[in-house]
């Protein structure tokens, strides 16, 4: 294996390519900015404020789904891969977009939901409508058991049963996720065929990658067997919610199946078929680790991935350090994207910090992100601080949440609007009442409270953020960590011949980390972090985060 301070591998073969340890910011369009004025948001409204992104530092957007769609999981069920949904503008909006992004140097990633389509879609219904039509194999079917039942034990994320019956047909049918959003059949080639060609489609309009939905959710066992039982074992993935039973079987059969490498290696021939393009999959796994580095490995699958043991409640430095330790030993050649929150979790700062978290944990977060070996992605808001909203039960849009209340409250109180402005009734998203209420604490966080304030969260990131472009280490480097108090975290991230050893403090209380034994090292400024004096110790403020050159 490779020293990975030195790799020079990547997508083409060079180290230098700008996904590498490169800034991924993620833009959820019905929450980010609302060009029209129907209180939804849209990609004229990102256009609009794509310089706002580029100011921040980050290298790439990657827009969740804008394409065609009933709506029913908010743009995960495509009803069109190779049009945009009239909701969010049109394809001339997009082109617009993607040339706008490039002028200011950002590349565009966007979401491919390959697992499954809308029941709208023109494929699904034909493929319904018979046993003998010529899409009658695109979808997963499959006969009853002998008393009526499903086929199989295999369960649904968001409930119940992954089987639906269908009447015309007389068969089930799979969805993993919702009734609505049946499954395709990978084991049919033009199934595949097809996926590729909408892959190649926004490829040659100049999108510069892919962020793959349920990536190992491509293939299911062909022999349908049954999942079995997952015990009284701790489960690892951090993906599933307590409240839901899809936690208690071992995923033995209805996803991650061997046959999906095959698959990822055709994908990744028709990007590398478009220049210095990416991906990035998104992997909930029984064994995140081991199927991540499977998914990564080599110049010929994924370019990275991530996986939600970061995504979870548990927070404390000996859980981060054990899953990036644990992922470190499997990785391999491969790669890792690392995030913090998305449009699928509660927001990091409640979910980390409590009902009242300190706005300084917003700002040691991205330090700790920034100093992890792999690529990172900040989801919209986490720049600006922004707590978890709490939406009523009777204002809830998120399908999951309305399934699994009061236990599990869904995912709409991650993607409430971002509020721009502090002033005006819709906090300057739009002219019209949003589509998700905007909380008034989020008011105090907008970006015009914050554009100038020395001290904010989003000065902060903007300029942390600008900082790291500047050190090899922390964007390629490897990584070892060293001893730290329970409070914070202390690692070296070296490549070449930078070495830089970066400590963070999770807390509200100081802490100070031994320098090892024969090192020097020498402060870095510019970061936007308070200096801390650095000898034989380390000294840390409360949440504050040192970053030092050694020798």
């Amino acid at each position: 294996m490779a020293d990975k301070s030195t790799d020079t591998r990547t997508s083409a073969g060079t180290s230098d390519a700008w996904w590498r340890g490169g800034v991924t910011y993620q833009i959820y369009p019905r929450s980010f900015a609302d060009g029209n004025g129907d209180g939804i948001g849209d990609l004229a409204g990102i256009t609009a404020r794509l310089d706002y992104v580029a100011q921040l530092g980050v290298d790439a957007v990657w827009l969740s789904p804008f394409f065609k769609s009933p709506m029913k999981d908010f743009g995960y069920d495509i009803s069109d891969y190779c049009d945009v949904d009239p909701l969010f503008g049109t394809l001339q909006d997009f082109d617009r977009l993607v040339r706008r992004a490039h002028e200011l140097g950002l590349k565009v990633l966007i979401d491919q939901v390959y697992s499954h389509t809308s029941d709208q879609h023109p494929w699904f219904k034909e493929s319904r409508s018979n046993r003998t039509n010529p899409k009658a194999d695109w979808y997963v079917w499959a006969d009853a058991k002998a008393d009526g039942t499903p086929p199989n034990n295999w369960l649904s994320i968001f409930g119940g049963s992954a089987w639906q019956w269908e009447t015309g047909r007389r068969q089930y049918f799979l969805h993993n996720f919702l009734t609505s959003q049946p499954d395709l059949n990978f084991h049919s080639r033009p199934v595949q065929d097809k996926i590729l060609e909408a892959g190649k489609f926004w490829l040659d309009r100049g999108v510069d990658g892919f962020r793959l939905d349920v990536v190992n959710f491509y293939f299911h066992d062909a022999k349908l067997r049954d999942n079995p039982p997952w015990g009284n074992r701790p489960r690892t993935d951090g993906a599933i919610a307590p409240a839901n039973p899809y936690g208690f079987q071992e995923h033995r059969y209805d996803k991650t199946q061997p046959e999906n490498i095959a698959f990822l290696k055709r994908l990744r021939a028709l990007l590398d078929t478009h220049g210095q393009t990416t991906s990035v999959g998104e992997i909930g796994a029984d064994d995140p680790f081991v199927t991540m580095a499977e998914y990564t490995a080599g110049n010929d699958r994924l370019h990275m991935a991530y996986i939600f043991n970061l995504l979870t409640n548990e927070f404390s430095a000996r859980h981060i350090r054990a899953t990036v330790e644990g992922l470190e030993k499997h990785i391999g050649d491969g790669w890792p994207c690392w995030s913090l929150g998305n449009h699928d979790v509660a927001r990091v700062l409640t979910r980390w910090g409590g009902a009242h978290p300190p706005q300084a944990l917003s700002k040691v977060l991205i330090a700790l992100l920034g100093s992890l070996r792999g690529s990172i992605c900040v989801y919209q808001g986490e720049e600006l601080g922004l707590t978890e909203a709490e939406v009523p039960f009777e204002l809830l849009q998120d399908p999951f949440g309305i399934t699994f209340w009061p236990e599990f409250k869904g995912r709409d109180g991650c993607r409430t609007p971002i509020p721009w402005s502090s002033a005006g009734e819709f906090a300057g998203f739009s002219n019209a009442a949003a589509w998700l209420p905007i909380p008034d604490e989020h008011r105090s966080r907008a970006v015009d409270v914050q554009d100038k304030a020395a001290d904010s969260v989003l000065t902060l990131y903007r300029r942390f953020l600008q900082w790291r472009r500047q050190h090899p280490a922390l964007q390629r480097g490897s990584i070892k960590f060293i001893d730290a108090p329970d409070n914070g975290l202390a690692l070296v991230r070296e490549h070449g011949p930078e070495k830089i050893l970066a400590a963070c403090n999770l807390s509200a209380q100081p802490f100070a980390v031994a320098v090892p034994r024969g090192w020097a090292v020498t402060p870095l400024a510019g970061h936007g972090f308070e200096p801390a004096r650095a000898g034989e110790t380390i000294e840390v403020p409360a949440y504050g985060a040192f970053f030092g050159s050694v020798k």
